[in-house]
């Protein structure tokens, strides 16, 4: 069986488990849905399996072609990774990095994917927002290459992790309101407030929820939103506050006529970083990500520009 066919009709495999339809699956691919069915046909005579279960449309991979699947992903990240090495060895860094990020922790990213690139121009990053439960799923089943997440999740086990920061909870309050020009709030105070804050599935709402909790009675938000762009732009209206990650300064900032404010007692602790299947070889691509990491100081530049919004 040749190696590029196998190759070939491994993606194809892998295309149609992600897209989940035949049509959708072949579209990516850049080949017709003819093409791609045929193929699939094939690889499940060559190992002697049914992968597809098939009727009029697309129903889902039989218990085996999940063994398929994740063998599929395997074999083509060692692919990729294998052709990186080698362009590497001739001092040419190339290819995808494929970065997944928590979304409360996506504003943080470009403090490595910059610096990444300018010292890489030729690597390129996919950059998705995922659950910390889609992370690790991803991480173990081949789909991402490095994740930015809360290292403190379960499902991380058997990850190597790399700390970068550890989030800070701040009040963003109307600068002409009652907690505006206090030099620190209590989070039962908080909790009065009309708050916009991220919806309970959020892991984010869960942490501040219990920070809530150890303090006093638990907020009732009027608005709850599962991104930070909707949160924000809520904010915008100075009709509401919230309690932010102070990450979030880095690319939002505070908007105009609001004010940031410390909170008192336990207001932060949860470490973010990024997480990587302990493989080896490792990925040339993965390691020239980590080693950005020192001089990146992404803990330093937040923590610089959190007193300097507090400052001001």
């Amino acid at each position: 069986m040749s190696q590029t066919v196998l190759l070939r009709e491994l993606e194809y495999l892998v295309a149609l488990a992600r897209e989940r339809h035949f049509a959708r699956a072949a579209a990516a691919c850049h080949v017709s849905q003819p093409s791609l069915s045929t193929a699939i046909r094939k690889l499940e005579r060559e190992l002697d399996v049914q992968i597809v279960l098939r009727g009029h449309r697309f129903a889902g991979l039989t218990p085996e072609g999940e063994r398929v699947l994740l063998w599929a992903r395997r074999i083509l990240a060692g692919a990729t990774a294998l052709h990186q090495d080698l362009a590497s060895m001739r001092g040419e860094l190339t290819g995808t990095l494929r970065l997944g990020a928590i979304p409360t922790a996506l504003t943080a990213a470009s403090l490595l994917i910059t610096p990444l690139c300018t010292r890489h121009p030729e690597v390129r990053v996919t950059l998705t927002s995922l659950t910390s439960r889609e992370v690790a799923a991803q991480l173990a089943g081949f789909e991402l290459d490095v994740a930015l997440t809360y290292l403190d999740d379960e499902t991380l086990s058997g990850m190597r992790t790399v700390p970068l920061y550890e989030e800070r909870y701040l009040l963003l309050t109307p600068a002409l309101g009652p907690l505006a020009d206090r030099p620190s709030v209590s989070w039962a105070e908080v909790a009065k407030l009309p708050l916009v804050l991220l919806t309970p599935r959020m892991r984010n709402r869960r942490i501040i929820d219990g920070l809530f909790a150890a303090h006093g009675p638990a907020p009732t938000p009027a608005v709850e939103t599962d991104t930070v762009d909707a949160l924000y732009a809520h904010i915008a209206t100075r009709r509401w506050s919230s309690v932010i990650a102070h990450a979030w300064l880095h690319t939002f900032g505070v908007p105009d006529g609001m004010r940031v404010v410390p909170l008192t007692g336990r207001s932060g602790g949860s470490r973010i970083g990024l997480a990587v299947a302990d493989r080896e070889p490792e990925p040339y691509i993965v390691r020239a990500l980590l080693d950005i990491v020192p001089t990146a100081d992404v803990r330093g530049v937040l923590q610089r520009l959190l007193r300097t919004h507090l400052a001001g």
